[in-house]
């Protein structure tokens, strides 16, 4: 499994027969190299979106167009993608799961909002926010996707007992540092932990060495924009 950080809350995942683009935004991330949008999406077979928000979901219409591949989102935003954007789209629901090739992958619930704020006009409600179970190679991950500490981790955590977590721990729009932490002790059993949704914008957490200080014995890995690590 080849895990790549695209920045903020997007990632590359290539698992199983599988290359899974997740959050993808690239045009805006402030933190996103130039140049190099070619080979975070070379050979991308899904898209999925945890929620409508810019940061997350503004630049999936315009990369299925140019991967080809099928967006998997919640209802209302895969709706709106299809009807509204002209791209292809799949909409699903909390506690369903879909199959892609030798991977599945399984909507949770997260604690966040979830419009569309990226029109130029005020924001559209799009359905509710979401994570992702996603089950390949012998591992399941855990992506938190914007969220906040949730008594919904508990059950989580023991349902699909992930082994793998992809944190949201930037703090102010979602858990911060010691938020993240703390629920990666309380709810789960990871052996790895990869931060996101920090470093991006100033409000945010700067680092997340503070999230390796309070998790010893978890291999917390902090890649760089655009380095992949292999588990």
């Amino acid at each position: 499994m080849k895990i790549t950080w695209l920045g903020h809350s997007g990632f590359r995942i290539a698992i199983g027969d599988q290359i899974l683009l997740i959050d993808p935004w690239i045009t805006g991330n402030p933190v996103f190299p130039a140049g190099r949008e070619a080979e975070a999406i070379a050979g991308a077979t899904a898209i999925l979106l945890t929620h409508g928000h810019g940061d997350h979901a503004s630049d999936a219409p315009r990369l299925a167009g140019l991967t080809g591949a099928m967006i998997h989102a919640g209802h209302e935003l895969a709706e709106y993608i299809e009807i509204v954007k002209g791209a292809r789209a799949q909409g699903f629901g909390r506690g369903g799961t879909i199959r892609l090739g030798d991977v599945s992958v399984s909507m949770v619930p997260a604690s966040h909002s979830a419009s569309i704020d990226w029109t130029g006009s005020p924001a559209i409600p799009a359905g509710g926010e979401a994570g992702f179970m996603i089950a390949g190679e012998g591992h399941m991950i855990y992506l938190s996707g914007d969220t906040g500490i949730m008594a919904d981790m508990g059950w989580m955590g023991e349902y699909y007992k992930p082994d793998i977590g992809i944190l949201a721990c930037g703090g102010h729009y979602t858990m911060d540092i010691d938020g993240a932490a703390w629920a990666a002790r309380r709810f789960f059993d990871f052996k790895t932990v990869i931060p996101c949704h920090y470093r991006t914008f100033g409000l945010l957490a700067q680092s997340a060495d503070g999230l390796a200080a309070a998790l010893p014995g978890i291999d917390v890995r902090r890649p760089d924009v655009m380095e992949t690590i292999e588990i």
